[in-house]
């Protein structure tokens, strides 16, 4: 449905988004993580028409963002973080004008108007103008507008940004209803976000792809780095550190206590080929030490988010 070949965005001498490279299926949702500053947004604003590449080329269906804009515009319904709403109109008021601006006409507009209001939970405030919303009601109005011309696909930046979690649950239903009819878009910073609505995740930073898989195939993977994490009695850190260094794969070993505690508590940064528990145990095994924990860190998104984009 969506294919980007090389896409590059400067401003002036700062490269905000780096010959990046993404294909995207009918039907996914996929979820932009990455940190402030990234390159998501001027990501999504170029998918969208709204801000020309400094090179590379974005495919949508048969066209191409160089050859036909206006019909790429057309296939895409795009919601900025800031929805912008005229905060004097009603409700009602502001969808119908922009059911007009899209090309509804009569009974074809009734209809547009009260299934997005049924879809997007604005029933109940059909009547309220729109200044008097809560945020979270006005990114519900904001939905209903980038949804009013049926789009095949829908790009949404920072959805919930702001938002109570109680809105941040209702935005995410919405989200995923919307999502088993069409391809869905949306940038995030927040990793709960992702996993709780997006099939896909790709995380992006300073301006390049640094992953691209499945939530629980990013997970599976483990990132760059394994943690282990053990509990000793009877054993000093000089010691540990001597013996648990041999082994392959190890690379870092660490203290996480106080000497004059009664345990020793290390950390073990392993490499992800391979697993070294077993070495680990059976050196354990051949002293005089008592084990007392014995864990591997269990990988979330947060975790390998951290590693992926942390500085070097």
């Amino acid at each position: 449905m969506i294919h980007v070949e090389d896409l590059t965005k400067y401003y002036g001498d700062l490269c905000a988004v780096d010959h990046i490279d993404l294909t995207i299926d009918r039907g996914e949702i996929l979820g932009l993580l990455g940190p402030n500053g990234a390159g998501k947004t001027s990501t999504l604003r170029m998918l969208t028409g709204y801000l020309p590449p400094s090179s590379g080329t974005i495919r949508v269906k048969d066209f191409t963002i160089d050859k036909n804009l206006l019909e790429i515009k057309e296939c895409i319904g795009y919601l900025p973080e800031s929805a912008p709403l005229y905060h004097s109109m009603l409700v009602y008021d502001y969808l119908n004008y922009i059911a007009d601006i899209r090309g509804l006409r009569n009974d074809e507009k009734t209809t547009r108007l009260h299934d997005l209001a049924e879809l997007c939970g604005l029933k109940d405030i059909m009547h309220k103008s729109i200044g008097e919303l809560s945020k979270g009601l006005k990114q519900r109005v904001g939905l209903a507008h980038a949804m009013m011309s049926d789009p095949e696909i829908l790009v949404l930046d920072e959805p919930t940004s702001g938002l109570d979690p109680n809105q941040i649950v209702e935005i995410r239903k919405i989200i995923r209803r919307i999502g088993t009819e069409k391809t869905v878009i949306l940038s995030t910073h927040i990793l709960s976000e992702v996993e709780a609505t997006c099939d896909r995740v790709v995380i992006i930073d300073k301006g390049k792809i640094v992953a691209d898989d499945s939530t629980h195939a990013l997970k599976q993977s483990g990132g760059k780095e394994n943690i282990i994490y053990l509990g000793l009695l009877n054993a000093s850190f000089d010691d540990a550190k001597s013996r648990l260094s041999s082994l392959d794969g190890i690379d870092t070993i660490q203290q996480m206590n106080a000497e004059d505690e009664a345990s020793l508590d290390i950390r073990l940064s392993c490499r992800p080929q391979g697993d070294p528990r077993t070495a680990i145990y059976n050196c354990v095994k051949e002293t005089d030490w008592i084990l007392i924990e014995f864990r591997q860190e269990a990988k979330t998104l947060e975790t390998i988010f951290r590693e992926l984009t942390k500085e070097n």
